[in-house]
Parts: structure tokens; sequence; C-alpha cells
């Protein structure tokens, strides 16, 4: 029976070689684009091809990319060990701009995996370019998607437990899936401070959905909320994007009361003793 097993599993593993072919992988560094404090690379190429275009092209004072090729691959942050495919490029010239970035082109007959593959490799050590032939006969295929990334799908709402960055994209593109989902249910929903573990607990009713009233976080990073606009004031809005995280407590359809939403809300700011210096809710 174990033999069995680990033959099936052999089976199930494909090389990415058998997908991507390089005749010399000397020729190229690997870049591993990965969280640079600030922006997940995922996320700027949902968002934004030119931004992600422009992270390969950054040479600083290192010259890592030194070679002729930069092999490119995106941190898929939301799976352990899987990357998203992000290009192969050939780099012209070197030290333009102020002798701080590359000026590189993409090669069309890779394009077409381009933002589809999604690949698997063992943990990598820190840094961000590594020598190709280290690691490639390690890659292996994960999955082939049918169109290029443009953002994480609805998980469904017992499963909203998302970081402002990746709700930011979503909401920016206002994905089809996630926006039918949450603008016609109430409810309500918890922000969640990773940095101090404090908790915001908020509602939405009326005739604001979820996906109205989170639209006001993703626009100014407090939602006009007197607690939280005090914290962006001080720190800048870049806070809620490196801290914040939301998920959602409770969802109700349109036609609910919403005195029963408002009273729900008050019972989670009780289970979370938001009130006071565990959290941010004010009454």
């Amino acid at each position: 029976m174990q033999v069995s097993l680990q033959k099936e599993k052999c089976m199930n593993e494909i090389p990415l070689s058998r997908i991507i072919q390089i005749d010399d992988p000397t020729q190229y560094k690997f870049h591993a684009a990965r969280w640079n404090k600030s922006d997940q690379p995922l996320d700027v190429y949902a968002t934004d091809k030119d931004e992600w275009h422009s992270w390969n092209t950054w040479k600083g004072s290192k010259d890592e990319f030194s070679r002729e090729y930069i092999f490119s691959l995106i941190d898929f942050y939301h799976e352990s060990y899987i990357w998203l495919f992000g290009g192969v490029y050939r780099v012209l010239e070197r030290g333009v701009a102020n002798d701080n970035s590359y000026k590189i082109k993409e090669l069309p007959e890779f394009s077409p995996y381009v933002g589809r593959l999604k690949i698997k490799l063992p943990k990598l050590p820190r840094g961000r370019a590594f020598y190709l032939e280290s690691h490639f006969n390690q890659m292996e295929v994960s999955e082939i998607l049918k169109q290029s990334y443009s953002g994480e799908q609805f998980p469904g709402y017992e499963n909203i437990n998302h970081p402002f960055s990746t709700l930011k994209v979503i909401f920016r593109q206002s994905k089809p899936d996630w926006r039918a989902a949450l603008e016609n249910i109430k409810g309500v929903y918890v922000i969640t401070d990773k940095s101090n573990g404090k908790a915001y607990v908020g509602s939405a009713y009326g005739d604001s959905g979820i996906w109205s009233r989170w639209s006001y976080y993703i626009d100014t990073g407090h939602g006009w909320t007197k607690e939280l606009a005090q914290i962006i004031d001080s720190q800048g809005p870049e806070y809620a994007e490196n801290n914040f995280t939301f998920s959602l407590l409770e969802y109700r359809p349109m036609k609910t009361d919403d005195k029963f939403i408002i009273d729900r809300e008050s019972y989670w700011k009780e289970v979370f003793l938001s009130r006071g210096k565990f959290g941010y809710n004010e009454n």
C-alpha cells in the first residue's frame, strides 16, 4: 500500500520544465517577488500590470539581476509554498534612471502562462534574487488558471478573514462575485488590529449593505468612525493597510429589522470586550 501511494504521488507531480522550457538556466536570475513591507506583489499584479512590470526593473546598488534574463515568480501568499508565474524578461540595459533601474523586455513566448500558472516551490531563504539553476528543478506545476489572476475569489460568508490590502484590490476592481454577495446583506463585522489584538465591532443596516459600508473603509482607512479615524490621522493611511483585518460575524437579509442588527452588534461588542482597553469601540 505504501509503495502504491508513493507511486501515485509521483505521478501527480508535474515538473515545471514540462511547461516552461529553459535551455540554459545559468543565463537567468530568479526573481522571488515577496512582500516589501508595504505591498504584496500579488495584489500589485492584480491591480496594475504596469506597476508589476516596474517591480522587475528595480536595480538599486546591488545589480541583483546580473544575468541576461529575469525569471519572475510572485508570492501567492494565500497558499503556502505557491507562486504565480510573473513572466520572463530580457535585460536590455543596466543603470538607467539614475543608475537605479533596468530596461527590460518581456519574452512573448512565455506570456500565455503569465498570471495563470501556479507553481509549487519549497521554502526559500530570504532575498529576492537567486540563481535559477539552483531552484528550477524543484519547481512543480500546482495549477493552471483559466484566466489571468485578478484577485481572490469570494470564499463564502463564514470564511471572510481578510487583510485590508487584499480587500482593497477586491473593492477597487469591484469584483462581481464579492459585490454580489455583500451588497444585499446587512450584518455585523469585526476589524482586528493585528499589531495589538484590539477589535472594532461595527454593523451595516438601513439601506447600506456590507459592500457599501466596507467601501468607506477602503476609501478612507477608517470608514468615518471616530475611534479608527484618530488612529489613521496619527499613524497615516498605511496603518490600516498594514494592520487591519476584516471578518464577518453575522449576515442577514436586507429585510431584517435594523433594531435586530443593532442589538446583535451590541452583543458582539460584549463578546470581544471591544469597549475599553481591549478594543476601539467607545459605546
